[in-house]
């Protein structure tokens, strides 16, 4: 099985871990890493399955997103586009040859870094607040191969829009760039920040397809990072719930919706929570689209929406971000006292502290599996079904 292969950036960037690391090796250590946490919190799954790695086509490459930062490696040095240089958040190191991304991001970045430096442009700094480029934001539709790109700056004078857009038009590219944005960001905090957003050419958003369903994804819409090894996940999370037909489901930290939807195409009704206020826009207008009208989103943080909802849930799936859940959250949850609960996670640290406590609630882990969607680096995903259990 071929290894993760060298990147000529391994020096500085602190993406990707597992450089030269046979790939069953990675599995190893991650499936280790699931079953120790796991153990530091007295959380015992009836059934354990092994880690399911990516099919050898999906372990490179696979990244639909990329946030890149302008800066520079060493101090008023030349300008850098890329990720910040491991144990040093201050530096940037360009990252034109990353493998983790198509070819067309390395191509995206290699030409915006080349156009600014041709312009004399300034980098933001992050102690005196002052300069022009900030972030550069690269987005595709992996089955549609739309490419949607967005350049965030400060509102300080000098950017060329046309002359960006036109060279961006001009690039031969595998893929095809349907949207060129234009972000602008005062904002002191060290973030992409969208107080305004400017359409340079074309649309806002592009198209992805998840298991048979449209999604329409906006430049800040949290949209899954591997198309391919998320299908499969999803898919064998959804297959643990007993038949939803007939059946009130709640999915709580939907993002876009993509699990709702794909529950609402055999469940009499989806309600769906998420705190981002344009993930449920786009969740909406993606249910609209696939023509699901017993799909229903709710804003705002996922206690506070159910503790004013009087809807009851027969089955419950959530899919937290990395911090995973509170546990005022858990607790409300726990007192709905459904028969089954999936829990998805990006995080098994805070996915175990969570289990933990769905323990003393009455609810048992009857099943987990990790699973590898981000080759090369340290993350790792898993599915967990939850049961009640009697007292």
């Amino acid at each position: 099985m071929e290894d993760f292969k060298l990147c000529p950036h391994t020096e500085y960037c602190g993406g990707c871990v597992y450089q030269g690391v046979a790939y069953e090796e990675q599995l190893r250590i991650k499936e280790e890493e699931v079953r120790r946490l796991f153990s530091e919190k007295k959380v015992q799954p009836e059934t354990f399955d092994p880690i399911e790695g990516c099919p050898p086509d999906y372990r490179y490459r696979y990244r639909n997103k990329m946030e890149y930062t302008f800066g520079d490696l060493v101090k008023d040095g030349p300008l850098c586009l890329g990720m910040h240089k491991k144990k040093n958040f201050m530096s940037i190191v360009t990252v034109d040859h990353c493998q983790l991304v198509d070819r067309d991001f390395n191509r995206i970045l290699r030409f915006t870094l080349d156009f600014a430096v041709e312009r004399g442009y300034s980098h933001y700094h992050k102690k005196s607040h002052r300069g022009l480029l900030r972030n550069l934001i690269v987005r595709m539709g992996v089955r549609t191969k739309e490419l949607l790109i967005n350049i965030v700056t400060s509102r300080e004078e000098g950017f060329d829009e046309e002359a960006f857009t036109a060279g961006l038009q001009a690039l031969e590219l595998d893929n095809r760039v349907v949207g060129i944005l234009r972000t602008f960001n005062d904002n002191l905090a060290d973030k992409v920040t969208c107080e305004e957003l400017k359409v340079l050419w074309g649309r806002d958003y592009y198209l992805e397809e998840i298991l048979g369903l449209q999604f329409k994804v906006s430049a800040f819409s949290f949209f899954q990072t591997n198309v391919e090894a998320v299908e499969r996940l999803y898919s064998e999370a959804i297959g643990l719930v007993d038949d939803v037909s007939g059946k009130t489901v709640f999915d709580l930290y939907c993002g876009t919706g993509t699990i709702s939807q794909i529950l609402a195409l055999r469940a009499r009704e989806v309600m769906g929570v998420e705190i981002v206020e344009e993930a449920v826009r786009a969740a909406e207008n993606n249910a609209r689209i696939n023509g699901l009208d017993n799909c229903h989103f709710l804003c705002g943080d996922v206690f506070e929406v159910l503790d004013r909802t009087a809807k009851r849930p027969d089955v419950i799936v959530v899919d937290p971000p990395r911090v995973g859940m509170s546990l005022k959250a858990v607790e409300k949850i726990i007192g709905y006292g459904v028969p089954q609960i999936v829990y998805i996670s990006c995080n098994p640290k805070t996915l175990a502290i969570n289990l933990q406590q769905f323990a003393y609630g009455g609810y048992g882990a009857v099943y987990a599996k990790p699973f590898d969607n981000f080759p090369g680096t340290r993350h790792t995903e898993c599915i967990v079904l939850l049961e009640k259990t009697e007292k």
